[in-house]
């Protein structure tokens, strides 16, 4: 579906497919808004979730209102980069917002957490087309030596909402009422004006050539039998922790999701070219391994982010808001690598260094976390961030570059979708796995630190003390403790609130039984994170194309096959991997 130009620079874009850089940035202005919304709703739904599900009535209900989202944000991702790929990107990436606002109403409407988790479902479906079409459509207008300078700006947009999100989280769930409203309402309501912003601006300034290969078929058996592989993999990762991983439910889990991923790998052979996630992409080494790298990454980046404004709550005692904060450094590592390396990439046009020098930055700076202790200096833990986030921002960029240039043009929204689809996947794995990890470390760990502790004379007398406080938590405890009674261990995985409500002295067993337990999960990231050094290592290097996808496109149209013309080296369009060479 072609959109009407504005201008005499977007007619000619029509037809070459080359953009000035003003066009790119006035288009990059509407990307950045459809990712701002489902980057900021990430951030600030997780941080208001327990005041919504204690205003709900379902506490224990919260974690399946994540998992909802999760699968179909997920799901959805494949199938907007299919779709784009056959009728263009613009009416998807607006029909991805409209779905995405209208699921946020929805949302603010909720009277159950049955409710909500439904319209975070639906909510989810628009999620998915917004981060993998902004990508995508980047890809189709800028070359990828060139897309690496832009793609800071999406790092930039990821950076400011890590920040801002906890903190209105934080200040608008704080609120019993806002005009009238419930506080937490306003955490979905808040997307309203933003998606209604973004939808005008992208309406407006997106005009890209008109795309249409009716010829393909749309792969129906593909997404359903799909979803039917992810949903029990997903359910159970979010689930398992709560099920036990070896209950009947789990394993069921296990079960159905194998049979429907080699369902899924059967009927995308039969479709060949038609297929959602064609399988003749993971004939070229390049993209076949950059999945692999990307669910390495995805894994350790999202389980150690993850894990970071728990130890930072948790152990310092900072509040959500305060939390956000206090991740900054890692924010700054990332965007300012990530500026390096796309400028350095645009100069020289080699990206094989970066991804390298990132994979060992996160490997040491995941590592250095391992060290962190309940009393740790806190710019310490910060300098740890910085490494980390300095990593990533080295990695992540690079890494989506060259997934999209290992496979021809017209694959853009594919394999982006495809790449962003294995990092959500890996990522949900990732935080799945640690979590359980640092919940089986957690009662042990606290139970010999309050065992230990009981034999200091300090803290003994610390007990006796608070036998009189005036802090029933205090009392409470003490009383437990005078009785031998260490059961408050376990008590932290329903409600970490306790160590916060205790006086420091007696806490203090708390938290350093806690920073154990992240040492433990930190050595574990650092594990995965080696795992994807390694396989980087072995990442060929393939040169970058000089255009866009819609350059190389219009190139071809016009009947020219010089590989500089279509806007890349030979053979990088080759299905089978034959333009798969190094430098």
């Amino acid at each position: 579906m072609a959109s009407q130009p504005v201008t005499g620079a977007a007619r000619e874009s029509d037809v070459t497919g080359i953009f000035t850089h003003r066009q790119v940035l006035t288009i990059l202005s509407g990307l950045m808004l459809g990712m701002f919304l489902a980057a900021l709703d990430q951030t600030i739904v997780s941080t208001a979730i327990r005041t919504i599900s204690d205003d709900l009535n379902g506490y224990a209900l919260q974690a399946w209102v994540t998992t909802a989202y999760l699968v179909t944000a997920t799901l959805s991702t494949p199938l907007y980069g299919k779709l784009s790929d056959m009728y263009g990107r613009k009416p998807f990436f607006l029909a991805a917002i409209v779905i995405f606002v209208v699921g946020s109403l929805l949302c603010t409407l909720a009277q159950s957490m049955y409710m909500l988790a439904a319209f975070r479902a639906f909510q989810g479906l628009g999620a998915g087309g917004l981060m993998a079409l902004a990508l995508a459509i980047l890809g189709d207008i800028v070359g990828p030596r060139e897309r690496a300078k832009y793609q800071g700006y999406f790092l930039a947009v990821f950076g400011t909402s890590s920040v801002l999100g906890p903190v209105l989280g934080g200040l608008l769930s704080g609120q019993d009422e806002i005009l009238g409203i419930d506080g937490w309402r306003w955490v979905f309501l808040v997307n309203v004006p933003i998606g209604m912003v973004a939808f005008a601006v992208v309406f407006k300034v997106l005009n890209l050539p008109g795309v249409r290969r009716p010829g393909l078929r749309i792969d129906v058996w593909g997404a359903v039998v799909l979803a039917v592989g992810i949903v029990p993999l997903l359910v159970v990762a979010e689930q398992g922790r709560e099920w036990g991983w070896g209950s009947a439910l789990s394993v069921a889990c296990y079960v159905v999701g194998a049979l429907g991923v080699a369902g899924f790998v059967l009927i995308e052979k039969r479709m060949r070219a038609a297929a959602l996630i064609p399988l003749r992409m993971f004939r070229n080494s390049t993209f076949a391994l950059g999945v692999v790298i990307s669910i390495m990454v995805g894994a350790a980046m999202f389980g150690g982010i993850s894990l970071l404004p728990q130890y930072l709550q948790v152990v310092r005692g900072a509040s959500p808001t305060m939390a956000g904060i206090q991740m900054l450094p890692m924010v700054v590592g990332m965007m300012s690598a990530s500026i390096i390396s796309g400028q350095l990439i645009a100069k020289t046009g080699r990206y094989r260094a970066f991804p390298v020098i990132g994979a060992a930055l996160l490997a040491l700076g995941v590592f250095l976390l391992h060290y962190v202790e309940a009393d740790t200096s806190l710019t310490v833990v910060m300098a740890f961030m910085f490494v980390t986030g300095f990593g990533l921002g080295n990695l992540m960029q690079p890494l989506t570059l060259a997934i999209q240039n290992a496979l021809p043009p017209q694959d853009m929204g594919v394999s982006t979708a495809a790449a962003t689809f294995f990092r959500q996947i890996g990522g949900t794995l990732g935080v799945a796995v640690f979590l359980s990890i640092l919940f089986a470390q957690l009662t042990p760990n606290i139970t010999d630190q309050l065992q230990t502790a009981l034999q200091d004379p300090a803290y003994q007398q610390a007990v006796v003390a608070g036998l009189h406080s005036s802090n029933p938590a205090d009392v409470a405890f003490a009383t437990g403790l005078v009785n031998r009674d260490v059961s408050a261990a376990g008590a932290v995985l329903q409600d970490s609130s306790i160590i916060q409500q205790l006086s420091p002295v007696l806490a203090q067993p708390f938290k350093v039984g806690f920073a154990e337990s992240m040492s433990t999960v930190f050595l574990s990231v650092t594990g995965v994170a080696l795992v994807g050094l390694v396989l980087v290592l072995f990442w060929k290097e393939v040169p970058l194309r000089v255009g866009g996808g819609l350059a190389a496109s219009a190139a071809a149209r016009a009947g020219r096959t010089n590989p500089e013309e279509v806007g890349g080296p030979e053979g990088a369009g080759d299905p089978e991997g034959a333009g798969d060479r190094p430098r």
